[in-house]
Formats: C-alpha cells, structure tokens, sequence
C-alpha cells in the first residue's frame, strides 16, 4: 500500500500533502488533483530540463528569483483554443503571430533595423506619427507604398528639404485645389529685370492675379499678370536663390 502519505495504486503513485524528495525522481508524468493545481517550490530556483536519447541536454526552462529564462532551439506560445502559435523565437527570427500587436508604452516601440510589414495603422481616434528624430525616414516597396488618410489630412513636415522625385514616371497631384503657399512675389518692370516686391503704396491698384513663373532651376515664384508673359529667368529671384 505505501507509507505515510506516499499510496500505491493501480495509476501509479499517489502522494498527499506536501512532500520533497532528497535525490532525483525519475517519472514518466505528474499529475495534480483535479480540485487543486501542481505546485513545484524551491528556495533557490525551479528548472526543468529535457534530454535526447543520449542524455544530452536540448532543452531548459529555469524559474528564478529575478527572471524566467528559456534555452532551446525554438521557442512558440500557442492559443489554447485554436492552437495557433501567438508568439515564436529561435535564432533566425522572432515571430508574432497574433492578430494585434498592442504596444502601451509612452515611447511606443523603437527597432534598430529595418521593419517589414504589410499594413500600419494606428487606434481608432487616434493620430499616426511615424518619426525619426535624427536621422531620415526611408519607406520602400517594390510595387510602391501607399500612404492614405479616409476621413482626415495628411502631413509631411520636414526641417531642412522635402523632395518628391520619380525617375521614371511623372508625379501626379489631384486635387479640387491646389495651393503653393509662401512663394516669393517679384515686380514686373519693362525696361528692369524682375526685383523682390516691396510694400504697395497706398495709390496703387491692388494686384490679385499673378502668374506662377520658374526659374531654369526649379524654383517656383509669383509674377504680377500682363497682358504678355511677365517671366523672365534673369529676375532677381532666380539669380539669387
């Protein structure tokens, strides 16, 4: 029958309360009681290992004071009900599986490589930002990258030069209104070259129609409207940008 609280039966052994064991224990399963869990305690630590065939260690699971830590080839956690693997790791990759990845953190998530992803979108209500605060931004795709916004604006703000550059096809904007806001505003002389515009005197008809000129390197200015093309690529404007 067994002694104490160690019972013998048909199962195997079954033992009640709390027991400890002075040398190794060697099972093929441990079972708890329905009504209660398995409960493995140790003063220092609680490690699990798991062995080939030839005793060589290809697996451990170590509980300690300050830190679980798993050594093993591949690491996955499953979903209990599907048995989908929500997370995996082994040396070549890290895989996450479920179908939200919710970082809570203030400062969001940092990576110091590259990222891969099919889709970024932020929470309901809330504002996509996606910023590098010292070095550039690069977004790639080979079949190109979309950048949509259904019910709001899109911004792009930089600190120095925003470049938009196609090198094979054309750069298309599509819009009900179009505006390029700040440009410089030159004055137009007959006998003059194009100078910066100073303050209108007070006597002067009010000039609400310009023309959009460019200079031979791409700067784009305002031109008080004539009769005749008042764009002149000698102006001050472009000379000086």
């Amino acid at each position: 029958d067994g002694m104490g609280n160690l019972r013998v039966t048909k199962k195997g052994i079954r033992l009640e309360g709390i027991s400890e064991f002075l040398l190794p224990l060697y099972v093929k399963e441990i079972h708890s009681r329905k009504d209660s869990p398995l409960v493995l305690q140790s003063d220092r630590n609680v490690t699990v290992n798991a062995r080939n065939h030839m005793g060589q260690l290809t697996g451990q699971l170590t509980v300690g004071a300050d830190a679980v830590e798993a050594q093993c080839k591949r690491f996955e956690v499953r979903a209990t009900d599907s048995g989908r693997v929500l997370f995996s790791a082994d040396e070549d990759e890290i895989v996450i599986g479920a179908d939200r990845l919710k970082v809570t953190g203030t400062e969001g998530a940092v990576f110091g490589h590259s990222v891969e992803t099919p889709h970024i979108r932020a929470e309901p209500s809330q504002d996509l930002k996606l910023e590098s605060p010292t070095r550039s931004l690069v977004m790639e795709a080979p079949r190109g990258v979309q950048v949509n916004a259904a019910a709001g604006d899109l911004k792009a703000t930089c600190r120095k030069e925003l470049h938009l550059q196609s090198t094979e096809g054309e750069i298309f904007l599509n819009a009900d209104t179009i505006r390029l806001g700040n440009l410089p505003v030159g004055s137009f002389s007959s006998s003059a070259s194009f100078s910066s515009s100073s303050s209108p005197s007070s006597s002067a008809p009010r000039q609400t129609i310009y023309e959009l000129c460019a200079c031979p390197n791409g700067k784009l200015y305002l031109s008080p409207a004539g009769a005749g093309s008042t764009c002149q690529s000698s102006s001050n404007i472009c000379l000086w940008s």
